[in-house]
């Protein structure tokens, strides 16, 4: 009851996170959207956009996404404005710009474009510009789901973020490719998006029965200090089941573990970012 009835404080402005971790089955998708229902659930306004072709963060969030459906892939790859592809989730002050199949052949068709690792940058400038000009409240999160590559989805993703959180798995082999995710980072950052900053690694699918999972946070811990959320996410049942409905576990189970979880996490990433409750 404290969680659900709990005002999170709201930003200076809009920050803009990208989830991001090449290596699969690590939760990045469903730290996407549960995060974002939770800070929504938190009062405020968050706009999930999934750049994943797979488009489950899209299921997750009930919104529709099939082939002749308005999404991500006309915003890159036709210039489309992210106003108008966004649909509002079933959620309160929760949208989504939604991912398609023909996301899929996006990495090959923006080989040859001008400019093609800032498509989405640009597009979010418009939605903000968009927003306040017609006098609509801004924004307080824009959560950017990203496949799991290093390919130009991803790296459009991190050049129109401002942080990166990465989801990391408390099992065998956490830490194998993180090296090669953050030098992306780092080169990003060195020349496309100085701006960029890894702000947050949440851990996942954690098991505190087990020495293994103990030993993974421990080692996690030692090498990113300042980064490491306090908050970890348990292995769920309700967490994995959730999605087949169309919903996030906030609003499938808010009393699970997983939900509650999740709303520790997002009010964890709310109060680092400081801002006041308005």
């Amino acid at each position: 009851m404290r969680l659900r009835d709990r005002r999170f404080p709201r930003p200076p402005s809009t920050r803009v996170i990208a989830v991001a971790n090449q290596k699969g089955g690590v939760g990045k998708t469903s730290t996407t959207v549960n995060l974002a229902a939770a800070l929504a659930t938190g009062g405020l306004r968050v706009l999930v956009i999934d750049t994943d072709p797979q488009g489950n963060a899209s299921t997750a969030l009930g919104v529709e996404h099939h082939s002749d459906t308005a999404s991500i892939y006309d915003v890159i790859l036709r210039g489309q404005g992210l106003l108008d592809v966004v649909a509002a989730s079933e959620e309160a002050n929760l949208w989504c710009a939604p991912a398609t199949i023909e996301l899929s052949g996006a990495e090959v068709e923006l080989v040859g474009e001008p400019k093609r690792e800032y498509r989405l940058h640009e597009a979010i400038g418009d939605l903000r510009r968009r927003l306040r000009r017609a006098g609509e409240d801004p924004l307080d999160y824009i959560i950017i789901d990203c496949p799991p590559s290093l390919g130009l989805l991803t790296l459009n993703a991190l050049v129109g973020a401002k942080e990166v959180l990465i989801p990391i798995q408390c099992e065998y082999y956490a830490l194998e490719g993180l090296s090669q995710l953050l030098r992306t980072i780092g080169l990003v950052r060195d020349s496309l998006n100085s701006e960029l900053e890894v702000s947050a690694i949440l851990l996942t699918m954690y098991d505190p029965r087990t020495n293994l999972a103990r030993d993974v946070v421990r080692e996690v811990k030692q090498h990113f200090p300042d980064q490491v959320m306090q908050t970890t996410i348990p292995r769920s049942v309700r967490i994995a089941e959730a999605p087949g409905f169309g919903q996030t576990v906030i609003s499938y189970d808010f009393n699970s573990t997983g939900a509650l979880s999740y709303m520790e996490a997002a009010l964890e990433l709310a109060e680092r970012a400081g801002g006041n409750n308005g």
